[in-house]
């Protein structure tokens, strides 16, 4: 292993697509990894009669595979095998010839070859590792990062780095997988791209989160160049010492990695500090492995609504639908000149439909056969970098088979909310009043899926204006000066100018409640909408109140600050961009 967690993997002379081998048995392509130098321990030299052999066409020519080398000969059964008297061909004279000879003395002493398959002996030197349909894996993949299926012999491709945390391979619960994508111009592949010898930062980031019941999952891309705080970040150098880089505030977030020493572990801890949700996991890639996937897996699919044509990424497109692959998908992912304002947020949209459709690519062709498994797991794996925690290919494949069951259509991209910086138009600030309810609703394990506004019933309550919400604040639990805080907020964010600071609340409540006279049901809906109270919050009276009587906003202890939802929603806040990966008909503007 070197400085930088690389394993160095062993070369056996033998191409990985050959050693995949179809069991007609099971129906499943096995895998048969041999140690380097190591020739592969074969059953038929102690095979039993009517074992399965090598098929022949008529006249006892050898079926050729595809390959330029015969695949390895399996032990086991076979229907539709060789017959009992048909002679093995074995190299005559020599040890060989004296094995051959032991054989028929002791056949002709047991009597008639047993009609059960005979049962391959164990090989400690040999692992056998399946790969059916029904088990793909789910392919984790942002605009340089990825994870697949990997097997052992794809050990020495991953990069690792020690972030400080290592957690399970495994959950039992919902798994949370930041996926950065680095501007990095140093390795291969990178060069030529402008900033020459640049170490990089966080250009794409996604936060990719599972559901506890893997029914579907959601990836929050990240603006790079949004205003945020990046936390202390303690760091792990190639000397094995460990350094803490200092933390800054008001920078752009793609800061948190590269800049200052910082490793992938300081754009985790920013994006925790964002979100509020804990992270997982880390995968990490460069320019280079968007090249090389999209050449694996035969080119993407994507689709642009008009001629695109950005001479900064050197796209050039017609309208219409187009299969890209290699530099061409690199300087899709990369274009933003050419579509909508030229920004970075229009970008990511290009990204999301990119990976929306790679996604449904490696899920509907790219296991289609062994050679082609082996191609996208060896470029996707060359480019990955991840934590120590998933850092070896026994690992992913835990990891994998874990995330298997989630489906293309239950996976959302959406973009964090933010608006223009008024003191910068070159970057961008988090829109709390959208981003707060989504990350709750991320946090409680809501699928992010567009929320299907049902028709109001008759009795729905029409809200009232701002201008006319009247109510007295009080605390009871919640932070110190929550109530003037909140009243603040009411007035000056809503507009609900006869908003009240009542004070401290005479008993704590453990929720907020909100206590309204039935004819103020319009003022109640208005306000519960506004501070994301559940049902359970409302309490009406059953007499009516007066022209001047003001409702009355007890803040309890699960209050947190006025704007942030008390529970969770259960659709996303309106006018959030978001795009399904399942969605064809998307297309560049």
């Amino acid at each position: 292993m070197d400085a930088q967690g690389r394993g160095q993997a062993g070369d056996n002379n033998v191409d990985p697509a050959d050693q995949w081998v179809f069991d007609p048995d099971t129906g499943n392509y096995e895998l048969r990894l041999d140690p380097a130098g190591q020739a592969p321990a074969r059953p038929s030299d102690r095979r039993a009669p009517g074992s399965r052999r090598a098929a022949r066409k008529p006249g006892g020519d050898e079926v050729g595979d595809t390959d330029t080398r015969p695949l390895p000969t399996q032990g086991g059964g076979r229907r539709g095998g060789r017959g009992a008297d048909e002679a093995d061909e074995r190299p005559s004279g020599g040890r060989a010839a004296r094995r051959a000879g032991s054989r028929a003395a002791s056949a002709s002493v047991a009597g008639p070859a047993s009609r059960r398959k005979a049962k391959p002996k164990a090989s400690g030197k040999k692992k056998v590792l399946y790969w059916t349909a029904g088990v793909v894996g789910f392919v984790l993949v942002a605009g340089c990062g990825g994870a697949f299926y990997l097997y052992q012999q794809l050990n020495g491709n991953i990069n690792k780095v020690d972030v400080g945390v290592e957690n399970d391979a495994v959950s039992d619960g919902p798994v949370n997988v930041l996926i950065i994508g680095t501007d990095a111009r140093s390795g291969k592949g990178n060069s030529g791209y402008g900033d020459a010898g640049s170490v990089g930062h966080a250009d794409t980031t996604l936060l990719m989160h599972i559901s506890k019941d893997r029914s579907n999952a959601t990836a929050l891309s990240i603006p790079r160049d949004m205003i945020t705080d990046i936390p202390n970040c303690p760091t792990k150098q190639k000397d094995g010492t460990k350094k803490t880089i200092p933390g800054e505030h008001g920078v752009r977030f793609n800061t948190s990695l590269g800049q200052e020493g910082r490793d992938p572990g300081c754009t985790w801890r920013t994006v925790e500090k964002l979100t509020g949700l804990k992270i997982d996991h880390f995968m990490m890639a460069d320019f280079n492995a968007v090249k090389e996937l999209s050449t694996a897996v035969d080119g993407v699919e994507v689709c642009a609504a008009k001629d695109l044509n950005d001479p900064k990424s050197h796209l050039r497109l017609k309208a219409g639908r187009h299969v890209v692959k290699g530099e061409q998908a690199l300087a899709f992912v990369r274009t933003r000149h050419a579509i909508g304002f030229g920004s970075d947020l229009d970008r990511i949209k290009m990204q999301q439909q990119f990976l929306s459709s790679l996604i449904r690519k490696l899920k509907s062709d790219a296991f289609s056969s062994p050679s082609k498994l082996y191609a996208v797991s060896q470029a996707a794996t060359k480019a990955l970098t991840v934590d120590t925690g998933i850092g070896s290919a026994s690992k992913l494949l835990d990891f994998g088979q874990d995330l298997k069951r989630v489906n293309i259509d239950k996976i959302t991209f959406a973009t964090v909310p933010v608006l223009d910086n008024p003191n910068d138009p070159a970057t961008v600030i988090l829109d709390k009043a959208k981003a707060d309810p989504l990350f709750a609703m991320v946090r409680a394990d809501h699928a992010l899926a567009k929320g299907k506004k049902g028709k109001k019933s008759s009795g729905s309550v029409k809200k009232a204006p701002p201008e006319l919400v009247r109510v007295d604040v009080t605390n009871g639990g919640g932070p110190i000066g929550s109530a003037q805080e909140t009243v603040d907020w009411l007035q000056n964010s809503k507009g609900a100018r006869l908003s009240t600071n009542a004070g401290n609340a005479p008993t704590k409540l453990s929720a907020t409640r909100l206590e309204y006279a039935p004819n103020q049901a319009d003022q109640a809906a208005t306000l519960a909408d506004w501070m994301g109270l559940p049902k359970s919050a409302l309490k009406k009276s059953s007499q009516d109140a007066g022209a001047r009587v003001p409702m009355k906003l007890v803040l309890g202890k699960d209050f947190t600050a006025p704007g942030s939802p008390i529970t969770a929603p259960t659709e996303m806040p309106d006018n959030v961009q978001n795009v399904n990966a399942d969605d064809k008909n998307v297309c560049a503007k």
